[in-house]
């Protein structure tokens, strides 16, 4: 009878975990899957069959604890720095976008720079520092600053322009006291376009600095 308890209470468990995965998105109003909440629900399903093949009813319940705290664990930390970024950068132009444990920062050129310019516009300053504030707090990620342009002018002229905004952006960032050792920028160009470069909007849209937060494997 405990034993049956035991199990009932282990499906009741997971069940509400995964009841809890949706959310709503404060700023798009759409219903999401909380990523903390299901990495937890993962976590706990996955160590509940370990724990259940190896010890039993109680294997599987000492199993679901173990591995929802270490599912949540990483995807947590993340949804923390995700709702930090959306709040400093609510309004601003810059974009978050998520994917995994993944954050990328998505910045387009006409509010950082000017035409065929490098130097970050003043204006920007302090977005720019509200993201090395947010980066500065939540250290375990590495941070990646790629520059792209769009299609016009070839690549003699796109390359070097787009590593130059990649260089303003990571000085910048160091400058505001994010580790050196953790900063990595590169100048893409023309590739990896997110609009349609035959249109005046879609090269608007590629022309950007992206910033991506990925983890820092010291920390997995």
């Amino acid at each position: 009878m405990m034993m049956q308890l035991k199990r009932m209470s282990l499906v009741v468990a997971v069940a509400a975990i995964v009841a809890g995965c949706h959310t709503t998105n404060p700023y798009t109003g759409e219903k999401e899957v909380n990523k903390t909440t299901a990495y937890g629900g993962i976590g706990a399903v996955t160590g509940a069959v370990i724990g259940g093949l190896i010890g039993g009813g109680e294997g599987a319940l000492e199993g679901a604890a173990i591995g929802g705290a270490a599912g949540a664990g990483y995807g947590y930390y993340t949804d923390r720095q995700e709702a930090a970024l959306r709040k400093e950068l609510e309004g601003t132009g810059v974009q978050v976008r998520r994917d995994g444990d993944n954050l990328k920062l998505i910045m387009p050129s006409n509010i950082t720079f000017d035409t065929n310019k490098s130097a970050i516009k003043s204006s920007f300053y302090p977005v720019l520092g509200s993201v090395a504030k947010v980066v500065k707090e939540f250290d375990k990620n590495l941070v990646e600053v790629v520059g792209y342009t769009d299609s016009t002018g070839g690549d003699k002229i796109n390359r070097p322009l787009s590593e130059d905004r990649a260089r303003s952006v990571a000085d910048y960032l160091m400058y505001q006291g994010v580790a050196g050792s953790r900063i990595t920028y590169s100048g893409a160009g023309a590739s990896n376009p997110i609009g349609d470069n035959s249109t005046m909007q879609g090269r608007a849209l590629n022309r950007r600095v992206e910033i991506n937060l990925i983890p820092d494997p010291k920390h997995q």
